[in-house]
């Protein structure tokens, strides 16, 4: 009889704790999301450029591939550049893309997460400008194709509202000519839809 009751005891704590793991499962969604930039340029690995601010903005979709892990595509329109001044002037180099990241997110806890993965980008305008002493518009020919890694992290609330930071490093070579990698500092706000 003690037995009976002690598998009768387990069985009903089991089923707690899966009815428990089930409040906090997180569901599959969709939304928009949008934010700041701050971006740069390394320079054949001898330290960034000053940074252009700019924008990002688009939507994603996510997928629970288990109780704490996701995937996360999403299509960007993103502002990103770079800028160099000088006592003469400032050069600043305007790329505008639109990207695409697969985030592989991981929720250590309920509303915090950790992301990673992979990103392309189409460069689909690119303007120069000089501002000094004499202004002028200059063209170069950037790369118009752009891949690299994003790692971030941030919080997403039980109504699906997220506030994330995530830093892109461009594996990609800007120009034909020297290794110029972007660098790209974003921070997010979310909605799911």
């Amino acid at each position: 009889m003690k037995k009976q009751n002690l598998i009768i005891a387990l069985f009903f704590g089991m089923v707690a704790s899966i009815s428990a793991q089930n409040k906090t499962y997180h569901k599959s969604n969709a939304g928009i999301k949008g934010g700041y930039n701050l971006a740069a340029v390394n320079y054949d690995g001898q330290g960034e450029t000053g940074q252009r601010h700019g924008f990002h903005v688009g939507v994603y979709g996510e997928e629970f591939i288990s109780p704490n892990f996701s995937i996360q595509p999403e299509l960007m329109y993103s502002q990103q550049g770079y800028e160099i001044k000088d006592s003469n002037g400032t050069f600043t180099q305007k790329l505008n893309y639109i990207n695409l990241p697969v985030m592989l997110k991981a929720y250590p806890s309920k509303n915090f997460f950790l992301e990673a993965g992979p990103q392309i980008g189409l460069a689909i305008s690119h303007k120069e400008e000089y501002n000094g002493f004499i202004s002028s518009s200059q063209e170069y020919d950037p790369n118009n194709f752009d891949w690299g890694m994003n790692f971030g992290g941030g919080f997403k609330t039980d109504s699906g509202i997220s506030l994330g930071v995530r830093y892109h490093l461009g594996l990609g070579d800007l120009y034909d000519s020297g290794q110029a990698h972007n660098r790209v500092w974003q921070f997010s706000v979310g909605f799911d839809l």
